[in-house]
């Protein structure tokens, strides 16, 4: 079962983990990256011997008009039966029109239109799988005229309506609400806290525009003082949650994302404790 602090398990530390077996609690892979048969996937059969798993995907593009891609959903469904994660989770984005695929997690114009064609897409997902996922909020840099939609009543309306869960990501609040000028509470106020199943924490890194500067989620650093911050509030708001550290460009050595899993964790203990 999922509880305390993961991290993100990449390929470059997946025989040290099976070598070494780190203190941590769970690891979370990119669901994509473990469809096929290979080397990464008889690793990751070794861990999730030992350590509960969670999937996290990119790929379901669950905010597009397309139809769903059905051969994703059928490997996904597959490497859910080989490697039986504890959560499995994809993001409130769109990636591919007209049968395009496009590199990136794409923000959707937030209209009643296009949070009823998420909700199907989600239900028929699940239908397919045969069990709940979670929904990640965006980092988003650019927000659509046609938006009608608070972005964060938009995710939070989520479960009601699909039956889903929320994995509510820190690193990607703090992003959005100073790309755009967005308040954190009105993001934590608006959820509720039972269909938050799980937090992400990352690091961001800042880039100097014409108009002003904005904040990039590459998760390529250290969480940041100001994520951590509102890591707290969010914890006194939701309870604490499973929480993992993301780290996905620049990755570092092994006992640095432990070393950041384990400050997650002395947050979580201390709001156990008190």
């Amino acid at each position: 079962m999922i509880k305390n602090t993961g991290i993100g398990l990449r390929h470059q530390h997946l025989q040290q983990v099976i070598d070494e077996e780190p203190d941590v609690d769970w690891f979370e892979v990119h669901s994509e990256n473990f469809f096929y048969d290979n080397f990464a996937t008889y690793q990751l059969e070794q861990i999730a011997d030992k350590y509960p798993l969670s999937l996290h995907g990119i790929g379901l593009s669950l905010g597009s008009v397309d139809a769903l891609n059905q051969q994703h959903l059928q490997n996904l469904k597959n490497a859910i039966a080989r490697f039986k994660p504890d959560l499995v989770s994809d993001h409130l984005s769109w990636s591919n029109v007209d049968n395009h695929y496009l590199n990136g997690l794409l923000p959707l114009p937030y209209t009643q239109g296009a949070l009823n064609n998420f909700i199907d897409k989600v239900k028929q997902t699940q239908d397919f799988l045969g069990r709940k996922i979670l929904i990640e909020n965006p980092s988003s840099y650019l927000c659509f005229k046609e938006s009608t939609i608070p972005e964060w009543e938009f995710f939070a309306a989520l479960p009601s309506l699909s039956g889903c869960g929320l994995l509510l990501d820190v690193n990607n609040v703090f992003v959005s609400c100073f790309n755009h000028n967005y308040q954190a509470n009105d993001y934590l106020n608006s959820i509720d806290i039972d269909d938050v199943l799980e937090i992400h924490l990352a690091g961001y890194t800042e880039k100097i525009l014409e108009k002003g500067k904005i904040l990039i989620d590459d998760h390529s650093k250290r969480v940041s003082n100001e994520v951590w911050d509102l890591y707290q509030t969010t914890l006194s708001k939701i309870g604490n949650k499973p929480t993992l550290i993301e780290w996905d460009s620049d990755i570092p050595d092994l006992s640095i994302l432990l070393n950041e899993a384990q400050k997650a964790q002395e947050y979580l203990s201390e709001r156990q404790s008190a």
